[in-house]
């Protein structure tokens, strides 16, 4: 590397400079307070951990998108953590064990070898809360209720719509269908990419009975506004474990739109995102302004027996970078006050005093010195020193 570039940083690593950083940490309280506030505690996992705990139950996209190191120490395989959240349900698992409800936040950088999207950096700083032992539509409206918080904390002004999914539908479906493991990587891929001319011939190649490959067919397109449930109600009428889902993301959307009545809603049952990790619901809100999801999460209640102790759990994660921009907070150099550059006793009180009442006071190291943002002083009048315009 030639040295002008050596103070480049690499692609799609992004950091934080005055006055931005300083807006990124008040965000992260407000976020850190809002969850403390809801009874959720904090916890602050490791940046590296054995790569074994960090892939724990996370599926192969995750293991893609972490990166991976040696440790000299033990020659075991360490990696850089790409996600907060199996993290947490370690530490829920192995080190708390609390029996009950357990209520967990976090906020803190995660690396990722390829960036999530076109807009998103490859060093998020991730901020999310977990709530594990309860399996319950309860825990679901609580979480998300709480994601949809954090978007008013943090102040994004836009009209919120909440795309909610079932991953439990789709299971149901496959398991009647049979298919291979391969076939089921397959049949996923073309669901996801929206490979709908694919996706039809993948399905006329299957033995499949009629009333089976009829739903599976109509599956892509069940997506929309709250009549795309009425319409999968009454295709899946009788298919009771199908049925169960429509009707829980029904209930559960009821409930969230009596909490946060200017919610919108959109449905859509072919939604597998995080289909190796999520178990149940599955949710991300968006906003006009944005192409991609500002926050996401889902149920994930297998994780805790991948970790040796099964517990129901859910969750949400967001990008408090990403909140950050779409929030449009502008960053602004911080009003302080000019302290002279002589030393004296009174003087130093007064600095200490100013500063303690909350004012961001730079005392000059010599007479020349003009911080940036300075529009007081401290000058001495009558023998005392008091605040004054510049």
């Amino acid at each position: 590397m030639a040295l002008a570039d050596r103070w480049l940083l690499p692609e799609g690593i992004k950091e934080l400079l005055p006055p931005e950083a300083r807006q990124a940490e008040l965000m992260r309280r407000r976020l850190l307070d809002l969850y403390n506030n809801w009874g959720y505690d904090l916890v602050m996992p490791p940046l590296v951990e054995h790569l074994e705990s960090l892939l724990t139950g996370t599926g192969h996209d995750l293991d893609l998108n972490t990166f991976k190191l040696t440790d000299r120490l033990s020659g075991h395989s360490l990696g850089v953590r790409a996600d907060i959240t199996p993290q947490v349900a370690r530490i829920d698992a192995h080190r708390l064990r609390t029996e009950g409800p357990s209520r967990l936040c976090y906020c803190g950088s995660v690396l990722h070898t390829h960036a999530a999207n076109m807009l998103a950096t490859r060093n998020p700083m991730q901020a999310g809360a977990e709530l594990y032992g309860h399996a319950g539509i309860e825990s679901d409206v609580e979480v998300i209720s709480l994601m949809l918080e954090t978007l008013n904390v943090a102040g994004i002004s836009d009209p919120i719509t909440l795309d909610l999914g079932h991953v439990a539908l789709f299971n149901a479906l496959i398991a009647k269908a049979k298919l291979s493991a391969e076939d089921k990587s397959q049949f996923i891929d073309f669901l996801q990419r929206k490979a709908l001319t694919e996706y039809d011939a993948f399905l006329s190649e299957l033995s499949l009975e009629a009333s089976l490959r009829e739903r599976l067919a109509v599956l892509p397109f069940l997506h929309g506004t709250v009549d795309v449930l009425e319409k999968a109600a009454g295709l899946f009428e009788g298919w009771s474990e199908e049925s169960e889902a429509i009707q829980y993301l029904s209930d559960l959307a009821e409930l969230i739109r009596n909490r946060f009545p200017q919610t919108r809603f959109y449905f859509d049952l072919a939604e597998l995102r995080g289909y190796h990790y999520h178990t149940g619901v599955v949710f991300a809100a968006y906003t006009p302004s944005f192409g991609q999801a500002l926050a996401k999460g889902g149920r994930y209640d297998e994780i805790g027996q991948d970790f040796g102790r099964a517990r129901p759990a859910t969750g949400f994660s967001t990008d408090l970078k990403t909140l950050l921009d779409v929030a449009g907070v502008k960053a602004k150099i911080e009003p302080s006050v000019l302290a002279p550059s002589v030393w004296s006793a009174d003087l130093h009180e007064a600095i200490e005093q100013a500063r303690r009442q909350g004012h961001r006071v730079i005392q000059a190291l010599d007479e020349s010195e003009r911080p940036a943002g300075c529009d007081r002083q401290l000058v001495k009048i009558n023998n005392e020193w008091v605040i004054q315009a510049l």
